[in-house]
Order: C-alpha cells, then structure tokens, then sequence
C-alpha cells in the first residue's frame, strides 16, 4: 500500500488513499470529501428516523425488477446519488477503495451473505499475480461492480496527459482481460481529476464518481467499533451518500455492522446497476 502523508487542511483529499493520516486533531474530526463537495454546500444532513421492521423489510433491498432499472444519477456538484422519477430516495452507496488487497475478498462474502451491493474500485498493482486476478474474478463473479481506481494509484495531476491515459486505460484493459468487460466507473486517486483524464474516462465509457465522505484512513477510526460509529453516525449520512471505505482489517472488521447500521436507520443499499452512466 502507498503512503501518502497529508500536510494540512487544503490538502485534505490527499490522504483519502493513504494507510496513516497527520491531520491535526481538529481536522480529525471532518469526514473526508471531494473537492468539489467541499466547494459546493448543497447536501444537507439526513434527518431520518429509523424505521420499523416491516418498513426495512420492504425497503432494505430493491426488487429484481428494479435492478434492471436505471433509476438513479450521479451529483456531480456533491457525488452524491441522486434518485429519478419516483425511486426511493432514502439510498446509500458503498464503495470499497483498493482492492483487492488483503482483505477484498472477505469484504465481498460479507457484503454477500447480507445481499448488500457495492462498487470495488481497484488498482493495477493489486492485480500483479494469478491469485490476486483470480480473487478480482471472483468478487465480479459474486455480482460485484468493478469501476477503475488506476494502475499504480498515482496523483493524475502530477503525471503527463500520456501517463494519464495510460494509468486508465491500461487497468481497463486488464480488468476485461479478467472478467470479461470494461468498468463502468472511475475514481481518481485523491479524488483529483484532471481535464484530460476526464475526457479519456468519457471516451471509456466510464462515469466520474468521488465520495460524500469516508474515515478509515484517519488514525482515531482504525478499529472496528469506531469505523462502525462514525460511518452509521455521521453527519453527512443523508439521502444518496455514496461513502467511501477501503480494503483495510479495521473496515472489514466492521463492515457488515456498517450495512446492519445503516438500514437500522432506513437506508436501502443501493445496487449500482441501477446507476445511470455513461453510454
């Protein structure tokens, strides 16, 4: 895993990615957002209540019909995930950041036996060996999305429009060589997109997703119990908050409790399938 060391506020997103945090203690206490849903104030804070059994019943899952749907919009001023039409908008989306790791694999039998979708976005160079391609495969063979996270999960803005593009493309072209098609999304490293590698990721087809928040990085959440809380109670937990959660032993520790956590509080685990991208 790569280490990326934050060395203040303006530089937040940086250690979206990274294993160890120094933000100060202050800082600690603020989720993680992109850049553009720190610019832009419109998401307002869930003030469900929770609902009673029955209601989770009916709400916890949509129906396979409404899977084949596609009935929801990425926000792209906020990242959150926004409903059409009629469709619930009481939603959250998990997404797991750098996989497969360690402990993809186990993240995806929970996710599994709790029927509760998500998105791995994955890197190159977790992809080096047989054993690591085979576990990719059988997290998309689980009924998994698989969106592009880049190979070596370098800083876009850093690199050249042709390292860029072959940061991107060169990952697609492996992921379909292992599951047998081209991801649908694509998540810069740091949240930190540029111009060109926005134009390659529409000419791959691929929709733009960041993050409404996520902690697992921050020193003070690197334990179950905490992940747990701070991911069921935060207060940017509204309607459409797509979080962010990574391949790492406190998050899977606390995963399924996450899920359980979060529809307690009315929250549908929203299939990504049902996400209208990019044609």
């Amino acid at each position: 895993m790569k280490k990326i060391l934050a060395t203040g506020l303006t530089l937040l997103l940086l250690t979206a990615c990274s294993s160890e945090s120094t933000t100060t203690n202050e800082e600690a206490k603020k989720p993680e957002q992109s850049e553009v849903d720190k610019e832009n104030k419109k998401t307002s804070e869930g003030s469900a209540s929770p609902k009673n059994d029955t209601e989770q019943e009916e709400t916890s899952e949509p129906s396979e019909e409404a899977v084949q749907s596609k009935d929801y919009t990425i926000n792209e001023n906020n990242w959150s995930i926004n409903p059409i039409g009629d469709a619930n908008p009481k939603v959250v989306l998990l997404t797991i950041d750098d996989a497969p790791d360690q402990h993809a694999l186990q993240m995806a039998n929970d996710l599994k036996a709790l029927n509760a979708p998500a998105i791995f976005f994955v890197n190159g160079h977790f992809l080096d060996t047989p054993e690591e391609k085979e576990t990719l495969k059988k997290i998309h063979d689980m009924g998994f999305a698989i969106g592009n996270h880049t190979f070596s999960h370098s800083s876009l803005k850093e690199i050249s429009p042709e390292k860029q593009k072959e940061e991107i493309v060169s990952l697609n072209d492996l992921i379909e060589s292992i599951i047998g098609e081209r991801p649908k999304f694509f998540r810069a490293p740091f949240g930190q997109n540029t111009d060109y590698s926005r134009q390659v990721a529409a000419e791959e087809k691929m929709s733009l997703m960041n993050w409404t928040y996520g902690y697992d990085w921050e020193k003070q959440y690197q334990n179950k119990e905490a992940i747990i809380d701070i991911m069921v109670n935060s207060p940017y937990l509204n309607d459409g908050a797509n979080l962010l959660m990574h391949d790492r032993t406190w998050t899977s520790e606390g995963l399924s409790d996450i899920v359980k956590g979060l529809r307690d509080k009315g929250y549908e685990t929203l299939d990504p399938n049902r996400i209208k991208t990019v044609e």
